[in-house]
């Protein structure tokens, strides 16, 4: 096992073709002290170790979406402590950002966050499925991280995809398991698969990411109340 710190991150991402500012180093800074603090009042995150943080957090957040054309409109479902939609706005300040969090505590973080980080991201306090009905495809890309497993996710986030956009899912280990659960709902909701990424942590944890591309609009129907979509997943 090798140490990851805030430089191997720089190193990391360089590699990747992207090299941070002073100001982009900073913003990371502060968003490791913000988490920190906020984390001993509320419950925000179980990784709370600075390294950690900077790998399974923001390095893990920005790795599968390294090459996308910029400027997008990415929309985060269930963003908790601001991952990965945060992480990707401070290294691709063009993209414009839309998260939907239902938990009030976690929009009064991210909007102090993004006060304190000068950035600038839209933040919608609604459950995924409500905000779906009315913002249908919409956006060039969505994703989601630690929110449901694929079938179910599936349902709130690539209604919002707008045709020929992209529905990235954050997987673990689970990923390729979740994914053959949700051929159907995947079909069923206008998208196919187009690149599985799997990359490894520095203590052995797996990462699967699944990029679906939306090659027709999803049908009226959907999404279905949340009730039914858990009951029932496509």
């Amino acid at each position: 096992m090798h140490i990851f710190d805030k430089e191997i991150f720089k190193k990391e991402l360089q590699k990747q073709g992207i090299t941070l500012t002073p100001k982009q180093e900073q913003q990371f800074k502060d968003y490791v002290a913000m988490l920190q603090e906020w984390n001993q009042k509320m419950n925000l995150t179980a990784i709370t170790e600075e390294n950690a943080i900077y790998e399974k957090h923001f390095y893990d957040s920005i790795l599968p979406f390294v090459g996308m054309e910029e400027p997008i409109h990415l929309c985060d479902v269930g963003a908790g402590a601001g991952f990965p939609s945060i992480p990707l706005k401070i290294v691709f300040p063009k993209w414009k950002v839309t998260i939907v969090e239902p938990l009030h505590k976690r929009i009064r973080f991210l909007k102090a966050l993004g006060e304190a980080l000068s950035i600038d991201v839209t933040l919608k306090h609604m459950r995924g499925e409500d905000f779906a009905k009315q913002h249908r495809e919409q956006f060039d890309l969505v994703t989601a991280r630690a929110v449901a497993n694929l079938p179910i996710l599936s349902e709130l986030c690539i209604p919002l995809v707008k045709v020929n956009g992209i529905f990235l899912a954050m997987k673990g280990a689970s990923g390729d398991d979740e994914a053959q659960h949700a051929t159907n709902a995947i079909q069923c909701l206008g998208c196919r698969l187009s690149k599985r990424m799997e990359t490894e942590l520095s203590d052995g944890s797996k990462r699967v990411n699944l990029i679906y591309e939306k090659v027709k609009k999803t049908p009226q129907q959907y999404p279905r109340a949340f009730s039914q979509i858990k009951k029932h997943p496509l």
